[in-house]
């Protein structure tokens, strides 16, 4: 029995894509480098801010990188809800596992404060618990958020699924021992996320439902 769902936030509940990558491309500006697509920011994400910025300046020193990233965390500290939202359905989907008494924890490799901050906007009373990159937590695909969440929530990995977009996911759910159900509509292609180890995939946040039973 299915006691306990942890979420991956960014792609999976909430689309930020706009958000990161304007916020990407305000610091590739500051720095005199080409400014990147949506389509490119969207390959690049799910492995942490850093990694993005060094993904979308390419071939720069890294003193570079990492005057690009402190560029885009203070733009998107200010600039993160412009236009992000829940995907369609999202809101609908909590509100009902909540009803069936289902523990839901969100975890994500967005700094704590932004993850809290988003959290509190767009799904307060209806997480449980939520858990960003800090100090002493490894960021996915490290198990370290979601055993975390687990432990507030009082549950056990074998009792419980993690819904994420990417293969970054996929692989912390392996890690931390956990069902993982892998949706389409995020950051990642149908294609990709088979090719890297998806085995249940839901195509709307209604399927969900059904994946539970």
């Amino acid at each position: 029995m299915v006691t306990t769902i942890i979420f991956d936030l960014d792609g999976t509940l909430i689309d930020t894509l706009q958000d990161l990558t304007n916020s990407a491309n305000h610091a590739l500006r500051l720095h005199g480098l080409p400014e990147r697509s949506a389509a490119d920011v969207r390959k690049f994400l799910g492995n942490g801010y850093a990694r993005l910025m060094a993904e979308c300046a390419g071939n720069v020193p890294e003193e570079t990188t990492s005057r690009l990233l402190a560029d885009f965390n203070a733009y998107y500290t200010i600039h993160c809800q412009d236009q992000t939202r829940p995907y369609h359905g999202i809101i609908k989907m909590l509100r009902e596992l909540k009803g069936r008494g289902i523990r839901l924890g969100i975890v994500s490799n967005k700094g704590d404060a932004a993850v809290q901050e988003l959290v509190g906007r767009f799904f307060s009373g209806l997480i449980d618990t939520a858990v960003g990159e800090r100090e002493g937590i490894r960021r996915k695909p490290s198990p370290d958020t979601v055993l975390a969440a687990l432990q507030v929530l009082g549950s056990k990995a074998e009792e419980s699924i993690y819904v994420g977009d990417s293969e970054v996911d996929i692989e912390t759910a392996k890690r931390a021992g956990m069902a993982c159900v892998t949706c389409l509509w995020g950051f990642r292609d149908a294609d990709f996320l088979l090719a890297h180890g998806a085995t249940r995939t839901i195509s709307s946040p209604e399927e969900l439902l059904t994946a539970i039973g």
